[in-house]
Order: structure tokens, then C-alpha cells, then sequence
């Protein structure tokens, strides 16, 4: 019996003996050492702008596979999360980074990195970074376009961006052939709350180039809006004593003398000219039209076409009904 139990504890000696050569083993040799909690520190934020930013930071995963993410919000109690990323499983630090979006402008936001993996979790340092202004930008819309000779017309926009309330804005225009610098219209608006304004333009006499500029430094600048000025175009018919046949007549104003003027009976939506002719002076400000023409029942305009070098564009009269 006792050669037995001599002889059933040698491999158990020899048992704890290899074993504890295999775990010695096993510290010596790199990357099989037991997994550590990761570390985490966080980093600057970058590409900073109005409503977007990068954060970054470094993981050491430890030897284990690790997840990280960012806890970010306007106070140290955070609130959003980023998206979660893998830091992988190595035992060397990892320089890591993570978009966030949809921020507010001009906010003092406080961001930490955090990682986790199977044995701990870890907290970087608390940082912060704050968002820039929305930049100041103008749109604006010129109507009715094209608008009658003689009509008001309405310039119209909105100044965007941080603290576009209480701006004041000034009109500038310049007039067809569209050569000259642009220059002061009226008098400055101040944008509403939500950063509208708009100018009222009345008696429009030439086709005009209009922008909107704030009077902020830098100057912010609106694209340029083209209005168009149609000529006035007034028509009438006249009956004459041949059958089926009528005067048609009128006035066109500013004077556009020697444009043409066609006569065109709507049909399906379409116009088919029935007759023509050319302005005729009248004085300064207006030229004359005549012409007789055969009619059917139906509906017909007058349309009286300018050059391309003028400073007022075509127009059509208003429709004419005959019974």
C-alpha cells in the first residue's frame, strides 16, 4: 500500500510541476499574457465647424478585444453617445477618431472617450470645443418677373447664419445693359427675427440687375437677381364695314417705335398670327399700332415684339373676344 501511494503521487507532483513550467512558459511569451482592463485618453477635437467636429482619442485595448465610443453633450452629464468602434485586440495604444454631426452652432460641447472590454471598462479625461458661427448668407427673389412697365415690384430675401436678426441690409441695382457698378436703391431694412426683409420698388422703368449686401465686415453679398421690364402693351378692336374683318389697335409704352406687333387668334392653347405690323411714333414716351385684319369668333392677343438690345422685353395685350 505504501508503494502505492508513493507511486500515485509522483504524477501528481510531476502534474503541478509541468504546469507550473507551462505558465511560466506561457509569461514569457508575448501576446498570451492574461487580458488587462484598456486604457483611455481622449484627444483634441478637429475639423471643428458650425454643426460637426471630429473627436479623438487613443485606446490600449490590454490584450483583448475592445470597443470604444465617445459620451459628448453640452454638459459634463454628457447625453449623446457616437457611434461605437473597435479598437481591436492589441497590447499597443490605437489613435482613434469619430465624427459627430447635427451639433448646434456656437455651443460649448464637453466629450469623453470611453472603452470597454472584457475585463474593465475605462474613462478618458473630460475635453470640450466649441462650435462656430453659421456663416452669414443672403438669398433674395425679385416679383413678379418679368413685371409691367410702370408696376411696383417687390424684392424679397433672407439673411442666414448666426445672429442674422436686426441686420441691416441695402438694396443695390444697376440698369440694362447691365454695365454700370451696382449702386444704392432706397433706404437700408433691418432683417425680422428670423432674418427676412424685403424692398418695394415702385414705377419699374428698365430691366434691372439687383443684389442685397449686409453692412457687416466682411460684406456678405447676394447672388445677382436679373428683373425684366415688359412693355405695356394696350389693344382694342374697332369694327370696320367690310364683314369679317376688324381693326385691331393700340398703344405701346415706353415708345418702341419700329418693333414688330403680330396678331395671333389662341387656339388650343396656341397662338396663329393673322396679321402684322410695326410701331409707329406717337410721341416721346408711347408708340401706336394699327392694323385691319379677317376674324373668326375667338379669342385674340396682340403680341408686340422688342429688340434684344432694348431695355424693356416682349409682351402680349390682353385677350381679345370676338363674338
Amino acid at each position: 500500500m505504501k508503494g502505492d501511494s508513493e507511486g500515485s503521487g509522483y504524477p501528481v507532483r510531476a502534474g503541478l510541476a509541468t504546469l507550473a513550467a507551462i505558465g511560466a512558459l506561457a509569461l514569457a511569451l508575448p501576446g498570451v499574457a492574461a487580458a488587462a482592463a484598456p486604457k483611455a485618453t481622449t484627444g483634441p477635437a478637429r475639423q471643428v465647424s458650425y454643426g460637426s467636429a471630429a473627436v479623438t482619442g487613443t485606446v490600449d485595448p490590454g490584450g483583448a478585444g475592445t470597443s470604444f465610443y465617445f459620451q459628448y453633450g453640452p454638459t459634463r452629464a454628457y447625453g449623446g453617445q457616437s457611434a461605437i468602434g473597435s479598437a481591436g485586440a492589441g497590447t499597443k495604444g490605437v489613435d482613434v477618431a469619430v465624427p459627430l454631426a447635427g451639433l448646434q452652432p456656437l455651443t460649448v460641447y464637453h466629450y469623453r472617450l470611453v472603452a470597454v472590454n472584457g475585463a474593465g471598462t475605462a474613462l478618458g479625461g473630460d475635453r470640450t470645443f466649441q462650435t462656430t458661427k453659421v456663416p452669414l448668407s443672403l438669398s433674395i427673389l425679385a416679383a413678379p418677373d418679368p413685371v409691367l412697365y410702370g408696376a411696383p415690384l417687390v424684392i424679397q430675401g433672407t439673411l442666414s447664419g448666426t445672429l442674422n436678426a436686426g441686420r441691416q441690409v441695402i438694396l443695390e441695382g444697376r440698369p440694362f445693359p447691365f454695365a454700370a457698378p451696382f449702386a444704392p436703391i432706397g433706404n437700408p431694412e433691418l432683417t425680422t427675427a428670423a432674418g427676412s426683409f424685403s424692398f418695394t420698388l415702385l414705377g419699374a422703368a428698365t430691366s434691372m440687375q439687383f443684389q442685397v449686401v449686409t453692412t457687416t465686415k466682411p460684406v456678405v453679398a447676394s447672388l445677382i437677381a436679373t428683373e425684366s421690364v415688359a412693355v405695356r402693351v394696350s389693344s382694342h378692336i374697332a369694327r370696320t364695314r367690310r364683314h369679317g374683318f376688324v381693326r385691331v389697335y393700340g398703344t405701346v409704352t415706353p415708345a418702341e417705335d419700329g418693333a414688330q406687333v403680330g396678331i395671333l387668334r389662341i387656339v388650343h392653347g396656341h397662338g396663329v398670327l393673322v396679321g402684322g405690323t410695326v410701331l409707329r411714333h406717337h410721341d416721346p414716351a408711347t408708340s401706336t399700332f394699327s392694323r385691319v385684319v379677317h376674324v373668326q369668333k375667338g379669342v385674340y392677343r396682340v403680341l408686340v415684339k422688342v429688340a434684344a438690345t432694348s431695355a424693356q422685353v416682349s409682351n402680349y395685350g390682353e385677350p381679345l373676344l370676338i363674338r
